[in-house]
């Protein structure tokens, strides 16, 4: 009997650990400095919700503007983005990070939201202002990474990646039921930017 209950016990195991990985909660994007590489670069972006739905947003808006928006913002962000990163990096000083980011994905989602098309210039503008909050945010992270370069080479290739999934979502859904699902999106994306102001 006891046997038989150590062979249960062993083949529940596995169960249970993916369960537990499952249950899981992911890691705060800023709690702390950046560990790994490559992976890890590539993870922060896609499991730090802020960056996520704010990198999306850039994708997403580009596409509903549509003409040279459709690239120019995408493009413009890692850019920007990269100043950032060197401005944590150096230790700038920069207030309110944090606000700034759950700002970015609050100001996109509505942008979305009500189908704002605004001159190219202040659109561009505004994808800059909020890159330089996210980018900042990594680059103070960089300097504790095992490996920060080719960390930063991840978490480039993961925002690109976001970026075009964004372009393809807004191309995709943005003519259906008149824009209304891209609308909706951009709506869902700004509560997200209200959970983080709040949280």
């Amino acid at each position: 009997m006891r046997g038989l209950e150590l062979v249960r016990r062993r083949r529940a195991m596995p169960a249970v650990a993916v369960l537990a990985v499952l249950l899981s909660g992911p890691a705060e994007a800023h709690t702390g400095g950046a560990v790994g590489g490559f992976l890890s670069g590539v993870a922060h972006p896609l499991f730090g919700y802020d960056h996520l739905l704010a990198m999306l947003a850039v994708g997403i808006w580009g596409a509903q503007i549509g003409g040279r928006s459709v690239w120019t913002l995408p493009v413009t962000f890692p850019l920007i983005m990269a100043l950032g990163g060197v401005l944590g990096m150096a230790g700038v000083p920069l207030p309110s990070v944090e606000l700034g980011i759950a700002l970015s994905v609050l100001v996109l989602g509505l942008a979305i939201a009500f189908a704002w098309r605004p001159f190219e210039p202040v659109a561009l503008l505004i994808v800059a202002a909020f890159a330089i909050f996210h980018g900042y945010a990594h680059g103070a992270e960089l300097p504790t990474a095992a490996d920060p370069a080719a960390y930063s080479i991840g978490f480039v290739a993961a925002t690109g990646g976001i970026h075009v999934a964004g372009i393809a979502i807004g191309l995709l859904l943005g003519r259906l039921y008149e824009g209304r699902v891209s609308r909706g999106l951009g709506g869902a994306i700004a509560a997200g930017g209200l959970y983080f102001l709040w949280a």
